[in-house]
């Protein structure tokens, strides 16, 4: 009985200790964007044609109506990124000369259904 109880209380500590990070579109942080600057945002969207710019380490993710740059000057790509793909992006999202910018911690590359909303 003891035991069950001290399972119970462990296994609540944990899912208390866990911080899931939601995931948003392009769109929806564009729509108010000073939501999230003051932390990690994720973010998901598609790489647009032509805008990977690895002298920059800058790319374009782009949504319906919205789009941000994306810097991934300081982390290592990986080998799925590629542009008219649907990735996700976790990174800090800062304003720089009236454009928003996000700097990428981490890109996700994979099939694009992991990224769809149900």
């Amino acid at each position: 009985m003891y035991v069950g109880a001290i399972m119970l209380g462990l296994l609540g500590l944990m899912f208390l200790s866990v911080d899931p990070q939601l995931q948003y579109t392009v769109d929806e942080v564009m729509d108010y964007p000073e939501d999230h600057d003051s932390g990690q945002v994720h973010v998901r969207g598609i790489v647009q044609i032509q805008s990977i710019d690895n002298s920059s380490s800058t790319f374009i993710l782009e949504g319906i109506d919205s789009q941000i740059q994306v810097s991934f000057a300081t982390i290592a790509v990986p080998d799925g990124l590629e542009e008219g793909l649907m990735i996700a992006v976790k990174g800090d999202l800062h304003q720089e000369d009236g454009v928003w910018n996000l700097d990428a911690h981490e890109i996700q590359t994979g099939c694009p259904s992991k990224y769809e909303t149900e």
